[in-house]
């Protein structure tokens, strides 16, 4: 069995005050510039950096996963995909199903609602609220060809398959405020 975990990261506080021409073109706040440093920095002192990130292509996004990066000195490809704004939760999970990459860890930066809904559907259980510049991981136990045929029998006879999920829960002060296992 291999692990595999994904990061839901939400941009940072956004400015509404400032001259912007569409939501999609709406720059981060001072607030939203500092939490992203402080998550940078904080996922780098957690030890749980991504092997591939990719931002919204909306600015508030882009400009989130760019000061995260630069703080914590990730040392991993960055990208920008417009698939991740104004997305659904089935249209996120088809786009991670059809990465070409197959990284360890994945950290997409995107939006409410649904990181929160794409959370909450893949834990399982319960409702996640995602606030800005906050991260989400979710861990996932892959199973490898070995485990099919177990897989198989237990589907043929009607048994559950449940795969357990991890995730950690940390805000822009750069604290765990829940771990669920």
């Amino acid at each position: 069995r291999e692990m595999r975990s994904l990061i839901l990261f939400r941009h940072g506080k956004s400015d509404w005050n400032a001259d912007f021409a569409s939501d999609h073109e709406r720059p981060l706040a001072n607030r939203g510039k500092e939490a992203a440093l402080c998550m940078g920095r904080m996922l780098s002192e957690s030890g749980q950096l991504p092997q591939l990130a990719v931002s919204s292509s909306a600015l508030r996004a882009r400009a989130t996963l760019q000061l995260a990066v630069r703080a914590g000195r990730w040392h991993c490809p960055i990208r920008v995909e417009d698939a991740l704004y104004g997305s659904t939760p089935d249209r996120i999970m088809n786009w991670i199903k059809a990465l070409e990459d197959n990284p360890e860890c994945l950290l997409l930066t995107g939006h409410e609602p649904t990181w929160s809904e794409l959370a909450g559907r893949l834990i399982g259980e319960g409702s996640v609220r995602v606030p800005t510049a906050s991260m989400l991981k979710i861990d996932f136990e892959i199973l490898l060809d070995s485990d099919l045929a177990v897989i198989a029998k237990a589907k043929t006879a009607g048994v559950p398959i449940t795969v357990k999920v991890s995730d950690i829960y940390f805000t822009a002060k750069g604290r765990v405020c829940a771990q669920l296992i």
